[in-house]
């Protein structure tokens, strides 16, 4: 009885990992309420296009989101979107024109920056930033892969 109890709370665990995704702001600038309605006040706004949030919970139409830095509220729908995106989290990260380290650099990447993740493979992600194309290490990265 014990390990079947150790293998429910090992599968119980795996699938409640598996509900949560990221999502994108879809706009410059998104309120985020302390609950799930309008009628909640704003809680703080974001003023970043593009940036990748993790949805933790849902009702109705608004999304229980959780940042980078753990803050969490709610979002609308509407102002949210399924476009990839994602934060470089190391400093000065290289950007590759090829997706091996024997590649051509192409640029280096600041902690912090929001990239457009157009695809990964394996341990590689295909980014555009600022004018540049290339690929980064895929756990560098934060977000909507």
């Amino acid at each position: 009885i014990l390990i079947f109890f150790f293998q429910f709370l090992l599968v119980n665990n795996t699938l409640s990992n598996e509900k949560y995704y990221f999502l994108t702001l879809k706009y410059n600038k998104v309120k985020v309420r302390q609950g799930p309605s309008f009628e909640y006040p704003v809680k703080f706004i974001y003023k970043k296009k593009y940036l990748p949030i993790k949805v933790i919970n849902s009702k109705d139409n608004f999304k229980k989101i959780i940042d980078l830095k753990n803050n969490d509220g709610w979002i609308h729908v509407s102002q949210l979107t399924k476009k990839k995106s994602a934060i470089n989290i190391y400093n000065l990260s290289i950007i590759y024109k090829k997706p091996n380290i024997y590649s051509q650099p192409m640029a280096k990447l600041e902690k912090g920056k929001i990239v457009i993740v157009k695809k990964c493979k394996e341990d590689w992600c295909k980014i555009v930033i600022d004018g540049y194309k290339g690929w980064i290490f895929k756990n560098y990265l934060w977000g909507n892969l």
